[in-house]
């Protein structure tokens, strides 16, 4: 009796576990269904060609070219293809390695010309009898940077064409975006150059004088503020680097305020506000110096008797963010937000280099915020993200 019961008890058992099974095969081929082979086909297209743009966003180079031949290959599903430029095969992948010469010729042609080119086995002659080569569609790049040469083992057909010309264009994009990249960062230089030119001329000749006052009544503070003026003009004009850490720039600000105090004396108070969770933050070069050097110069030096500057950065999740507050002179929005208005042109300019900077690097949601009214001050706000691709402290 008992036997029969184990039997009976582990018999249920195994039709449990088989129940179990087929319920879990069921399941997992009905999830498996979800995947149509167009939704799979559709995903492998993208991937690939995401392996393919991020080599083709540093330019057209040797170096690009040879990282995204291959998935070119996989996109356009030639037996063989090149990549060339104006002159010469930059890359190649699979058959027909040996038609190099021809091929950079046809796609010099094809590029002066700025037309596709569809080539025949006639106008690729050659000595080996195994050769799987019977024909290439040659498509210029956008701006005739250079071509795409699709090779085919027998006639091109209409497909292969096709895919090649939309292979081409979908290239042609992603260099047009790598130049964008490339103009953004020279148009950065050049807004940090603008900005080291606002710096130099007042500054310079204000930390100067307030140096050379010392030389004879306190040698000791005149040396060390012709210390600090060293380190922040080495810092400021400094040859490389377009971004830096938040510690770094404060650390260029302070040095900054230690020679305007110099100057101005008990008529300028600092308070700064700083979480030590946000110092590593990355922001574009010389992002906060133009906001104080404003808010010493166009708002406290114009107020009678003391002055404040409060410089505040708060840990805000994925973000920090970053005020510099005076208690100064303050000034009309109107004029603020006015284009054609040249009054305080050089509080402007550094406003807007700062505000156009930040949004170039981190988006249009990121610029700059100015709250101020006439004898109100101004408190200027900004928002920079912790982490954010391609933004990286050369420090």
């Amino acid at each position: 009796m008992g036997g029969n019961l184990a039997a009976g008890i582990a018999v249920a058992g195994l039709a449990v576990a088989l129940a179990v099974a087929v319920w879990a095969v069921i399941r997992l081929r009905s999830r498996r269904a979800i995947a149509t082979a167009a939704q799979r086909a559709t995903y492998d297209v993208l991937h690939i060609a995401a392996l393919a743009a991020e080599p083709l966003r540093n330019g057209l180079t040797d170096t690009a070219a040879g990282k995204a031949v291959r998935h070119l290959r996989t996109l356009t599903g030639a037996a063989g293809i090149a990549v060339t430029d104006a002159t010469r095969v930059l890359a190649f992948d699979g058959a027909g390695e040996h038609h190099r010469e021809q091929v950079a010729g046809a796609a010099a042609k094809a590029v002066i010309a700025g037309r596709s080119t569809v080539l025949g086995a006639e106008e690729l002659p050659c000595d080996l009898v195994d050769c799987p080569v019977r024909g290439a569609v040659v498509v210029p790049l956008a701006q005739r940077e250079g071509a795409l040469v699709a090779l085919s083992d027998g006639p091109p057909a209409p497909g292969l064409v096709q895919a090649t010309a939309e292979t081409a264009r979908w290239v042609g994009t992603q260099l047009a975006l790598a130049e964008l990249d490339t103009s953004r960062a020279r148009l950065a230089r050049a807004e940090v150059r603008a900005l080291r030119a606002q710096i130099s001329p007042h500054f310079i000749y204000n930390a100067l004088t307030a140096i050379a006052s010392f030389v004879r009544t306190d040698p000791e503070l005149a040396r060390e503020l012709i210390l600090e003026f060293a380190e922040f003009t080495r810092y400021s004009f400094r040859a490389h680097g377009e971004f830096t850490t938040l510690a770094e720039e404060l650390r260029s600000i302070d040095r900054y305020l230690t020679i305007e105090r110099a100057r101005f004396g008990e008529r300028l108070q600092v308070r700064l506000q700083i979480a030590p969770e946000v110092l590593p933050v990355t922001l574009p070069f010389l992002c906060l110096q133009p906001l104080v050097e404003n808010a010493v110069r166009h708002g406290l030096s114009r107020k009678p008797g003391m002055g404040t500057i409060s410089i505040v950065a708060r840990d805000a999740g994925a973000e920090c963010h970053i005020t510099v507050e005076d208690d100064g002179v303050g000034m009309d929005p109107a004029v603020l937000l006015s284009a054609d208005d040249t009054t305080d042109a050089g509080q402007h300019v550094g406003l807007r280099n700062v505000d156009e900077r930040l949004r170039s690097v981190f988006g249009d949601g990121f610029g700059v915020v100015v709250e101020t009214a006439p004898d109100a001050g101004t408190k200027v706000s900004m928002r920079v993200p912790k982490f954010h691709p391609g933004v990286r402290s050369s420090q």
